[in-house]
């Protein structure tokens, strides 16, 4: 019989497939315990996940020497405290992105997992995602030769129903939506160009969703409200009774490499995205589409006019579960990293990383555009993540009681 790790939830909202890909009784993993502040939640989790304990409080589940790992899906400004916790109880963490709304938050994780020697992992789930390893495949292949630029377009359909009927509208939960929903991007971004981001500016507003009807605070969102998307953007009601964010927003980057990016995001779009070009030094990619069977086309002779019979056409593959198969490779991923510690395809530096630019720009955009620098992370805990989370001297060793 399998020796399954034993995986406890913090939080079964919208990101409950991760719960789903990592309970897989007999086959290496099993949600042994969900934390949630909602009664109807925590009674529907034997039925969701025979076996498991279901509990109010975070600290009572980290508290359960029977639970091996922890997932933290909670809202996002509760990263830090709860991550912290349970690095302090020994657990090996893996945080839902963002790691934190803030730089600070996040460098605090950072020290917690460097002082307590408990592993930490961020779920940069877009690194699984078939096109976005396929697009840096080709790029280490040197097909577009040394990237020097890149541009990413991100239209998003339904964010005036999933970003503003809800905390996400907040921007003291959220700090805004060029970091909660741009982390994955910009983390992409570095990735593909091989650099982080070194400086920033940003220009953006509120200016579909700042006027429309909202709810009394304390009000519930309307049932169905998941599926029950609204045309136009306009006729929007119901949003959360706070909307501060910027529903559209541009932001470029210069990278400690030399490499220019571009990131643009718009919630009053009439379709979903997501598009990246990658020019480099002897061609450039773009990506149409990013589910399996859609494409991942290069040019890379020329010069010619615009033209759409690319030298070069991939297929991204075919993949099982959410967002491309990405949310199972993710926590396939994290389970093993739980048990056996080594090199990861996320990196929580990044993920450190990704944040930093993300509120730099969210600074900036605020302030008419400003320039900023990216906060640098302290050297030690560069070497220390980039070591696999192993060091010489031993961890601080209390626990959280």
């Amino acid at each position: 019989m399998t020796d399954d790790l034993r995986i406890g939830v913090i939080g079964l909202g919208l990101r409950g497939n991760l719960a789903r890909s990592a309970h897989r009784p007999g086959q290496g993993s099993v949600v042994a315990g969900v934390a949630d502040l909602d009664p109807a939640v925590r009674a529907r989790v034997p039925e969701r996940f025979p076996g498991a304990r279901a509990f109010g409080d975070h600290r009572a589940l980290l508290d359960d020497d029977g639970i091996d790992a922890v997932i933290v899906a909670t809202p996002d400004d509760t990263h830090e405290a709860v991550a912290r916790d349970a690095l302090e109880a020994g657990k090996a963490v893996y945080v839902e992105k963002p790691l934190g709304i803030t730089v600070e938050q996040c460098d605090a994780i950072l020290r917690t997992a460097y002082e307590t020697g408990s592993h930490l992992y961020v779920g940069h789930n877009m690194r699984h995602m078939g096109v976005v390893r396929l697009m840096r495949d080709i790029i280490a292949r040197g097909d577009i030769g040394e990237p020097k630029t890149v541009w990413v377009r991100h239209f998003v359909s339904y964010g005036g129903d999933y970003y503003f009927k809800d905390w996400h509208a907040d921007r003291r939960r959220t700090t805004g939506l060029l970091l909660q929903k741009a982390a994955h991007d910009i983390d992409v971004i570095h990735w593909l160009a091989g650099g982080y981001t070194r400086r920033v500016n940003a220009l953006g507003d509120l200016m579909v969703y700042g006027d429309l009807p909202r709810r009394e605070a304390g009000t519930p969102r309307p049932e169905g409200w998941l599926r029950a998307f609204e045309w136009p953007p306009g006729a929007r009601t119901d949003l959360h009774h706070i909307v501060d964010v910027e529903d559209v927003s541009v932001m470029n980057m210069r990278l400690d490499n030399g490499v220019v990016a571009a990131y643009q995001q718009c919630h009053f779009s009439p379709d979903y995205w997501r598009n990246y070009t990658v020019i480099g030094t002897e061609g450039r990619l773009e990506n149409f589409g990013d589910r399996p069977g859609d494409e991942v086309r290069v040019w890379n002779t020329g010069p010619s006019d615009y033209r759409t019979d690319a030298d070069a056409i991939h297929k991204v593959p075919d993949a099982e579960g959410g967002h491309g198969g990405a949310d199972a490779r993710i926590v396939e991923e994290f389970c093993r990293f739980a048990r056996e510690g080594g090199a990861t395809d996320t990196s929580p530096v990044a993920a450190r990383m990704s944040v930093a630019a993300g509120v730099m720009a969210t600074r900036s955009l605020r302030e008419d555009g400003a320039a900023y620098e990216v906060p640098p992370l302290d050297p030690k805990l560069i070497a220390y993540f980039g070591n696999g989370q192993l060091r010489t001297e031993a961890p601080r060793q209390e626990a959280r009681r």
